[in-house]
């Protein structure tokens, strides 16, 4: 389905500071290119592609609507929390159950506490991250090592992002659907909200546009090739990464949480409202809403928000190493997709922290731009 779009705002001066900012990010080298898409809950206000797909001069120009980009952490929102959503929806997992009564080898020292919500919420007391591609040899076995790995933190006490809740939300997903990650999501997921372009590593067509995301022997690496080490270990489908997707695709996702559950133009729900509220609902001083992060100030992290200094708390979004970004405001009717190959050899030291300016100064822009619209 075609997105909704004003083609006369396309080019609306009014966001040149937006482009600004990601064309500083060009030049600056924290990547090659980059694509921006702002927009409401039924229609698109701005979007654009920048620079190129890769560092050669002669490189295509990323484009809105074809260009696929390795979302990397954005895979755990788009796919793997939205799978859980739908599941939940269905009557199929409940959100307190342990995680241990769909994976019954998720038990003993403390796990069998552990459940779904804490899965999300990032509570579970696993630790953040394991190379399992260097500790294990094959998936099977990354998977005994998962289940084994002790907790670090009482179930509940700590909030530490980690990408084996990611995992595990994966093949919590693969249980209870009977189905692979991919297929279950593509099926559950992608179909009904119109996201024709976003799959997997596995199942991207060839040639088909990619913005590569790492480089392997001195070029880049293949497109299909996701740049997360755990999720090739992990055959490119797993719950933390390994998803592809376009500016486009990503709009009109966004644009389903802002219709609550529906998308644009739909004519019924793809889940209900109050279960998509349950993902969003968090209690005061709750640091995350299930799957999502919600913003945080300079005074809380000592960093700027990636969100923006004046973005409402009920806020919601999700970042990628690759260099993505999403954030949906449902009380502004707002959503910014903003995405790059950051990782792709970029050319400026500690670039993560250059990327967090930019992205802080791209949605502070945003957000004073559409305001003066309203």
């Amino acid at each position: 389905m075609i997105l909704p779009v004003l083609l006369a705002l396309l080019g609306d001066s009014s966001f040149a500071p937006v482009a600004r900012v990601v064309e500083r990010g060009i030049r600056e080298g924290v990547y090659p290119g980059a694509v921006v898409v702002v927009g409401r809950r039924d229609t698109i206000l701005y979007a654009s592609g920048f620079g190129r797909v890769t560092w050669a001069a002669g490189a295509s120009r990323p484009t809105v609507r074809e260009t696929r980009w390795d979302l990397a952490s954005l895979t755990k929102v788009v796919a793997t929390t939205s799978a859980v959503l739908v599941l939940v929806d269905q009557g199929r997992v409940s959100l307190e159950a342990p995680v241990a009564r769909y994976l019954p080898r998720f038990t003993g020292g403390g796990r069998e506490r552990v459940t779904v919500r804490m899965l999300l919420d990032h509570t579970s007391g696993l630790p953040a991250y394991l190379p399992f591609y260097r500790m294990t040899p094959t998936r099977a076995k990354a998977v005994d090592r998962l289940y084994r790995e002790p907790l670090r933190h009482r179930p509940g006490a700590v909030m530490e992002y980690s990408d084996l809740n990611g995992i595990l939300l994966g093949l919590l997903v693969e249980k209870v659907a009977g189905s692979p990650l991919d297929r279950f999501a593509s099926r559950a997921v992608f179909a009904p909200l119109g996201m024709g372009s976003t799959a997997f590593a596995p199942d991207l067509p060839r040639g088909v546009p990619v913005a590569p995301s790492r480089r392997a022997a001195g070029c880049c690496a293949p497109a299909q090739r996701v740049n997360d080490d755990n999720a090739v270990l992990f055959g490119g489908v797993a719950g933390h990464a390994g998803l592809f997707s376009t500016g486009s695709d990503l709009a009109r996702f966004a644009q389903v949480w802002l219709g609550k559950g529906t998308p644009p133009a739909a004519d019924k729900p793809w889940v209900s409202p109050a279960t998509l509220e349950q993902f969003l609902l968090r209690l005061p001083g709750e640091k995350r809403a299930l799957g999502w992060e919600v913003p945080e100030s300079v005074q809380d992290t000592g960093q700027p928000s990636v969100y923006g200094n004046s973005i409402c708390t009920c806020a919601f979004g999700h970042t990628g190493w690759t260099g993505t970004m999403l954030w949906v405001d449902p009380t502004a009717d707002l959503f910014v997709v903003f995405l790059t190959n950051r990782s792709l050899e970029p050319r400026v030291r500690n670039s993560i922290r250059v990327l967090r300016e930019l992205r802080n100064e791209l949605s502070e822009e945003v957000l004073t731009i559409t305001r003066r619209r309203s």
